[in-house]
């Protein structure tokens, strides 16, 4: 959603910014008009791209690479807000090293290896998980934003 935002305001200020150099040429250049062409493309495309960036499957995948307690989970996760928020079931309870897993917070770590977000057990079974991708895993308090993007090269323990 932030990736979004962001590219839509650069395509919003490359916009202004073209109709600006055109309206003081009478007679606009062609690297500009095709400097303008590009820019109303690729924008929105960027920004498509930008949302699809993370499936299901890679939050599910994320989830138990952050956090050795739940590997062999097999969770399987659902867009709550695509991009962002998911809501995630596992198909086993996690490791018992927890009594009571409702509230915990947890990272999840994507396919490089780099925490990409965090999770919360929304019951104390620690089957049923909320997730959020990016800065939204910093927002809801589940981690620090300078964890985000830091290298995790095996799940956390303990």
């Amino acid at each position: 959603m932030e990736q979004t935002e962001t590219l839509d305001r650069l395509g919003d200020a490359l916009e202004a910014a073209t109709r600006r150099t055109v309206a003081a040429h009478k007679r606009p250049r062609r690297g500009i008009v095709a400097a303008a062409v590009a820019a109303a493309v690729l924008v929105p495309a960027a920004a498509i791209a930008g949302a699809k960036l993370i499936s299901n499957d890679d939050v599910a995948s994320s989830l138990p690479a952050g956090t050795l307690s739940l590997a062999g989970t097999e969770p399987t996760c659902t867009a709550v807000n695509s991009g962002v928020e998911y809501r995630c079931v596992l198909a086993k309870a996690p490791a018992p090293e927890v009594s009571d897993w409702k509230g915990t917070v947890e990272p999840s770590v994507d396919e490089t290896k780099h925490v990409n977000g965090g999770c919360r057990s929304l019951n104390s079974a620690g089957t049923t998980w909320e997730c959020y991708i990016g800065q939204a895993a910093g927002d809801q308090q589940i981690i620090g934003s300078g964890f985000l993007g830091e290298f995790a090269p095996s799940p956390g323990q303990g």
